[in-house]
């Protein structure tokens, strides 16, 4: 058997970064983001590729590129070269939900080879969550050194919530929270997974009720500032630019804009208050894996969704 290694990476930049660093082995570069929009449990198919698509280009209006992201996955379709596969995904929510896809479409083709994780988050010294193109070589080299070879059981916990999450009940996700297993962040991306649907106080999901506290806080004198604040606080979301923007655009209901400020007007104080469940003047109607936002809200005393009335 070969001695190779497939390196699986969370995007290009890490790929570019670890062929900089002249690491040995081939490389599968995973180019979707599985945190938003419907899902699938086989994430291969055509029917997979379509509803991804039509997802993508309406609400982001970006060009699906299915033959890049099928020349990469079609890497799995023979691994007879291959020793060991390791996974570099990060501590977010966003890596989270590519991570537990990737597992179970390996296991999907019914590959044998140790599989090993590498992930991000924090590091000795440091203050803030740092992602893997953020790591020094010599951090970068230490987190490889120190990969976690993933278990039966971490295998089942992958493919299990994946399973959940492509299905209509995700309150199912609350087991696993509280599961052991080598995924040291898995736990916090569920529950923050769990609060992206609209709390029942306020119809503003977490992330979203956290922009208007930025915005409450802080001089934000632009939604280009404001975006700058959201990519920074927003904990284990992970987020890009262009996710980010959307929620922030679709929020403007509860703030004022001039040329030199935002403020939150008389809806952003209710929101932030608690005073008054907004759930029907947003845009909710968006699918996270196999169900619906708008069909589910979060009960904060109960830490569980509950049907929308």
């Amino acid at each position: 058997m070969s001695n190779t290694t497939l390196h699986i990476t969370n995007g290009s930049s890490l790929t570019d970064y670890l062929h900089k660093l002249n690491f040995k082995g081939e490389f599968l570069t995973w180019h979707e983001m599985l945190c938003e929009g419907p899902t699938q449990k086989i994430i291969d198919t055509p029917a997979f590729f379509k509803a991804r698509k039509i997802f993508l280009e309406a609400v982001y209006k970006i060009e699906y590129d299915t033959s890049k992201i099928k020349v990469e996955l079609d890497k799995l379709n023979d691994v007879s070269n291959y020793s060991e596969i390791v996974l570099w995904f990060e501590y977010d929510l966003f890596c989270h939900i590519n991570l537990i896809a990737v597992i179970s479409l390996i296991k999907k083709h019914n590959i044998k080879l140790p599989l090993y994780f590498v992930c991000s988050g924090r590091v000795a010294g440091e203050k803030e969550m740092k992602s893997l193109p953020e790591l020094n070589k010599k951090q970068l080299l230490e987190h490889y050194q120190n990969k976690v070879e993933l278990t039966v059981d971490d295998i089942a916990t992958a493919q299990k919530a994946w399973r959940i999450y492509c299905e209509d009940d995700h309150n199912l996700l609350k087991e696993l929270i509280t599961r052991p297993s080598s995924f040291k962040y898995l736990s916090t991306c569920l529950k923050a997974h769990l609060r992206r649907f609209p709390d029942t106080r306020s119809g503003l999901n977490t992330l979203e009720y956290n922009t208007l506290k930025l915005i409450k806080e802080y001089k934000i004198k632009s939604r280009h500032h404001l975006l700058g604040y959201c990519l920074h606080y927003q904990g284990y979301y992970g987020f890009g630019d262009i996710q980010l923007k959307r929620m922030i655009d679709e929020l403007d209901l509860f703030y004022d804009e001039t040329e030199d400020t935002l403020t939150l007007n008389k809806n952003g104080i209710l929101a932030f208050q608690h005073q008054k469940n907004f759930s029907k003047d947003l845009q909710i109607n968006f699918q996270l894996g196999g169900i619906n936002k708008a069909d589910f809200q979060y009960k904060k005393e109960e830490n569980k969704l509950i049907p929308t009335p």
